[in-house]
């Protein structure tokens, strides 16, 4: 074996002149995706003015809280981003466990399974549509309930097949004979070695259903009636929908008839309320990234192999 000699190899003119367009590039990329998300932040609490006029570019101009007085002074605001956390927590824990489950049972062989993973598969592309959904649940008795917040779209597909291609890569075959050899059943090798030894993609999934659960907000828009039950989102979407396109109505000018001074502040409000709603509703979900970011990347790396 060589030893290291702690010599330096010179890079030719190629290779340094690609070093240097590669690095001038990735910069430019990222300031492209981070400059919007910047600008939204500074937006948020800047003065309306300042961001009508375009004198907000780089930092907050005239620091100003008025676009989060509007959409905190939402009287279900509170209400709907509770309904939200118990939404997120509630289905992402049914979501991973009934996906984890299945995984392990598509990882074993068995007599049929690659027609079964083609049933899967198949709904990925092929769906019975949004109607026929809407007259089962109705005839379920689900409509309306917070249940159905719950249980729908319980269990994605393509987390499903990661899922499963991380306990085949991952769990050796040769501890699932030895356990089912000491007198193991399924359910026990699936609680106390599956489990434990996939806490990696267990993370994974967590992110993956815990934003798309966040975010939704169509789901309480089809089937959810009762305000008390709709979620942080669609309250959101509400608000800020009132605050700008209600701004464009003549019954907006109706209303502030002969108060220009109202009219102009109720403008302004609706200005920077949208950046603010984007903020309240991101926050959540960018603080779940951060926590499981060490678990994240292995995560899907490990589970996006071909087994």
């Amino acid at each position: 074996m060589m030893a290291y000699t702690g010599v330096k190899v010179k890079k030719s003119f190629g290779d340094a002149l690609f070093d240097t367009v590669n690095i001038i590039f990735w910069i430019i990329v990222l300031i492209v995706v981070l400059y919007p998300l910047w600008f939204i932040v500074i937006a948020s609490v800047s003065d309306p003015d300042a961001v009508m006029a375009g004198k907000v570019l780089l930092w907050p101009k005239d620091f100003s809280l008025i676009g989060y007085e509007a959409v905190f002074g939402h009287k279900e605001l509170l209400n709907s981003y509770l309904n939200s956390v118990y939404y997120t927590i509630t289905g992402t824990a049914l979501s991973v466990m009934v996906t984890m489950m299945a995984a392990y049972a598509l990882s074993r062989k068995f007599s049929g399974r690659k027609f079964i993973n083609f049933l899967f598969v198949f709904t990925m592309f092929f769906s019975g549509g949004l109607i026929p959904q809407f007259i089962m649940n109705r005839r379920l008795g689900l409509y309306d309930t917070r249940l159905l917040m719950i249980i729908i779209n319980c269990v994605s597909v393509w987390n499903l097949m990661v899922a499963r291609t991380y306990i085949t890569m991952n769990i050796p075959n040769e501890l699932y004979e030895a356990a089912i050899i000491d007198g193991a059943s399924h359910f026990r090798f699936f609680i106390h070695a599956v489990l434990p030894l996939s806490g990696t993609i267990i993370a994974v999934l967590c992110v993956y259903y815990g934003v798309a659960r966040w975010n939704d907000y169509f789901t309480a828009l089809v089937y959810i009636r009762d305000r008390s039950k709709l979620p942080l989102q669609t309250i959101l979407r509400e608000a800020v929908a009132t605050l700008t396109t209600s701004t464009s109505t003549d019954a907006f000018f109706s209303a502030y008839e002969g108060d220009v001074k109202g009219m102009t502040e109720a403008i302004r409000k609706a200005l920077v309320a949208k950046y603010c709603s984007i903020i309240i509703s991101t926050v959540p979900a960018v603080i779940l990234y951060i926590l499981m970011q060490n678990y994240f990347v292995k995560g899907v790396m490990l589970g996006s192999l071909k087994g």
